[in-house]
């Protein structure tokens, strides 16, 4: 059974090889589509899920409150720069200057949440009480996966 820190870490593991992927791509071509296309779904599952399992819990203690409002605010800007990016050609410079911003700025997120989150949240959340939260969160991630589309359209009806 993989912790919650663990089952996090694995997943910024492989957006960090996704991006990388993305940035060697260029231009309209298939691999950067397919590359962009799995970073976009699984960053979106992640999120929600580290939110409802993880935050949730480190929002509960007095001392990981800010921990967690500051990085729920990073996923709601991510997020609206992944959606313009979603709604952008790839094959113009407009889309890569984005993307090197959603680069930038998605992995100063997930290297702050491992070093400081993190910290804080061991601090602050006994392993007693967040045990079975890594299985509770690749549950919630593979059920968010299965509502991305609804829960878009929903905000483009806002």
């Amino acid at each position: 059974m993989s912790d919650i820190y663990a089952a996090i870490k694995a997943d910024h593991d492989r957006h960090r090889e996704l991006l990388k992927a993305i940035a060697e791509t260029s231009g309209d071509s298939p691999e950067r589509k397919e590359a962009w296309d799995e970073f976009y779904h699984d960053v979106k599952g992640h999120a929600a899920a580290e939110e409802e399992t993880f935050y949730s819990k480190l929002i509960s203690k007095t001392w990981g409150q800010d921990a967690a409002r500051h990085s729920v605010h990073e996923h709601q800007q991510l997020d609206d720069l992944m959606e313009e990016l979603n709604e952008s050609d790839m094959a113009s410079g407009g889309w890569l200057q984005k993307f090197k911003k959603l680069r930038h700025d998605y992995e100063h997120h997930i290297d702050e949440e491992e070093d400081e989150v993190f910290s804080r949240a061991r601090e602050v959340i006994p392993e007693s009480e967040i045990k079975g939260y890594g299985e509770r969160f690749k549950k919630r991630k593979q059920e968010e996966l299965g509502l991305i589309e609804e829960k878009r359209e929903d905000a483009l009806e806002d």
